[in-house]
C-alpha cells in the first residue's frame, strides 16, 4: 500500500494511506493523540508495577516510543508486545521526524530494525517483542495453545487498541476479537482506544468490560473509550 507523509496540527507527522483514505494518527496532532490516549489514559492509569502491554497496530512505533520514554521517567519495567501485519520500512519512519536527538534516533532505529519475534531489552526499563501477525489469528492461537507463543507473556495489563477505523478495517473490530482480548487481560487490566462509537462500546461491554467515555486529546476527538476488566470483588460502573 502507498503511504504519504503529512503534517498534523501539533507539528508532528503521520502517514496517509490513499487506498483506505485513512491516516495512521489524528490529523489534529499525532503525538498529542498518542500521548493522551495510550500513555495518559492507558499506561499511567494502570497501577501494575511492571506492566505487560499489548499494542494492536505497531505502525510507526510512536506509541512504543512514548511508552519507552514514560518507562524511563517512571522507573517502571515495561514489557511491550507490538502486533503488526504490515511493518513499515525504517526509511519511511525516519522521514516522520519523531526523534531529533542523535542518540535517541539511533535507539528508535534499533527498535524498528531489530528482529521480529524476539524479546529485546532496549533500555533498563523497556523490553520489546515485535510480532508480525494478523491479530485475529494470533489471539485465536493464544486462546487454544498459549504455550506455543514464544517470547511473549501469557496475559497483559494494558492493551493499546490502535487499529484503523472500523469502517476501514471491520475485521479488526469484531465481537469475537474483543472477547479474546478480554481473556488475555489480567484482572484490573485496561484497554484504551481512540474509537468512541456506540457499537464499539457495546461490543466491549458484551465482552465483559466496564467501559468509560473519557475526554479526547486536546484539539482532537471529543471522546475516547477506556475499558477495564474489573477485579472480582470490584462492583461494575454502568455507562449508558
Amino acid at each position: 500500500m502507498k503511504r504519504v507523509i503529512e503534517k498534523t496540527d501539533d507539528g508532528s507527522a503521520t502517514l496517509f494511506v490513499p487506498e483506505l483514505n485513512e491516516h495512521y494518527h489524528s490529523t489534529k496532532g499525532a503525538r498529542t493523540e498518542s500521548q493522551h490516549i495510550f500513555i495518559n489514559m492507558g499506561l499511567k492509569a494502570s497501577a501494575t508495577p511492571s506492566p505487560h502491554i499489548l499494542e494492536i497496530g505497531f505502525g510507526t512505533g510512536l506509541n512504543a516510543w512514548l511508552t519507552l520514554e514514560e518507562a524511563e521517567r517512571s522507573g517502571r519495567n515495561v514489557h511491550y508486545t507490538g502486533l503488526e501485519l504490515y511493518p513499515l520500512e525504517w526509511q519511511m519512519v525516519e522521514q516522520l521526524g519523531y526523534i531529533e536527538q542523535p542518540a535517541a534516533i539511533g535507539l528508535f532505529k534499533a527498535i524498528h530494525t531489530s528482529p521480529w519475534e524476539e524479546e529485546i531489552s532496549f533500555t533498563p526499563h523497556f523490553t520489546l517483542c515485535k510480532v508480525q501477525a494478523d491479530v485475529n489469528e494470533w489471539t485465536t492461537q493464544r486462546s487454544y495453545s498459549p504455550l506455543s507463543i514464544i517470547h511473549s507473556p501469557l496475559s497483559f495489563d494494558v492493551i493499546y487498541f490502535d487499529a484503523f477505523a472500523p469502517e476501514k478495517q471491520p475485521e479488526m473490530w469484531s465481537q469475537e476479537l474483543f472477547n479474546r482480548l478480554y481473556v488475555l487481560l489480567n484482572e484490573g487490566g485496561i484497554l484504551t482506544t481512540y474509537c468512541a462509537k456506540g457499537v464499539i462500546r457495546r461490543m466491549l461491554q458484551a465482552a465483559g468490560f466496564t467501559v468509560e467515555r473519557l475526554p479526547g486529546p486536546p484539539g482532537g476527538k471529543r471522546e475516547i473509550l477506556r475499558a477495564r476488566k474489573l477485579e472480582q470483588n470490584q462492583p461494575p460502573i454502568l455507562i449508558q
